[in-house]
C-alpha cells in the first residue's frame, strides 16, 4: 500500500488525477509539487529569511504549506494554517508570486480547484484578461468532468468573487502576521 501524497484528501485525489493525466496539463502553469513544496528552502527564500531561521521564524513559516506550481516562471500556491482547524483543506490558499506577488487567493482547495478551470495560470492573479484566445490545455475537458464527478463542482460563475471574498476574508490578517518575520515590507497584490 503506497503512502498518502499528503494528510489533505482533496489534494490526494487531484494527485490522483493529475497521475493519470500522464503529464497532460489540465490548468495552465499548475502543478502539484511533493507535499509541502519541492525545497524546504522555497519559503524562506522568498520571505528573504536567512538560515538559520530562529524558532519564532520557524514556527511561522511551517504555518505555510506550498503544494503546488502556480505558473510556468516559479510563482506557487500554499495553504495558511492561520488556525488549528482539522480539516486542512479548507484552509486560505495563498499565492506567492515569482515577481513578489502576493495574495490569497480562495477560501480553501475546493474554490482554488474551480479556479483551476480558468485554464490560463494569469487570470487568477491578474486582472489583465489577456490570453483569454489560447487553445485550452490538453486535460482541461477530463479535468472539468473529473471536478464534477469527484466534488460536484463546475467552472465559477464569477471568479472575481471567490478571490476577493477570500482576500477579503483573510487578506489582511495574512500579511500582518508574514509581516511578523519578513524584513520586507508585506503588502498583497
Amino acid at each position: 500500500m503506497d503512502a498518502a501524497f499528503s494528510p489533505i484528501p482533496e489534494l490526494n485525489l487531484l494527485k490522483d488525477f493529475e497521475d493519470a493525466m500522464d503529464g497532460a496539463w489540465f490548468s495552465e502553469g499548475f502543478e502539484l509539487y511533493k507535499y509541502k513544496g519541492p525545497d524546504p528552502e522555497l519559503l524562506s527564500a522568498w520571505l528573504g529569511l536567512k538560515a538559520p531561521l530562529s524558532r519564532r521564524e520557524q514556527a511561522r513559516v511551517d504555518r505555510i504549506i506550498p503544494f503546488a506550481q502556480a505558473t510556468g516562471t516559479g510563482s506557487f500556491y500554499a495553504l495558511w494554517r492561520c488556525d488549528d482547524r482539522k480539516d486542512l483543506s479548507t484552509l486560505p490558499v495563498v499565492f506567492f508570486g515569482d515577481e513578489g506577488d502576493l495574495d490569497v487567493v480562495a477560501d480553501g482547495l475546493r474554490e482554488l480547484f474551480q479556479l483551476l478551470t480558468l485554464d490560463n495560470e494569469w487570470l487568477i492573479i491578474d486582472d489583465d484578461r489577456d490570453g483569454d484566445d489560447e487553445e485550452p490545455s490538453e486535460g482541461r475537458e477530463e479535468y472539468l468532468e473529473w471536478l464534477e464527478r469527484t466534488f460536484g463542482l463546475g467552472e465559477p460563475e464569477d471568479p472575481d468573487a471567490i478571490m476577493d471574498a477570500a482576500s477579503e476574508a483573510y487578506g489582511q490578517d495574512f500579511a500582518d502576521w508574514l509581516q511578523e518575520i519578513s524584513p520586507y515590507p508585506v503588502e498583497l497584490s
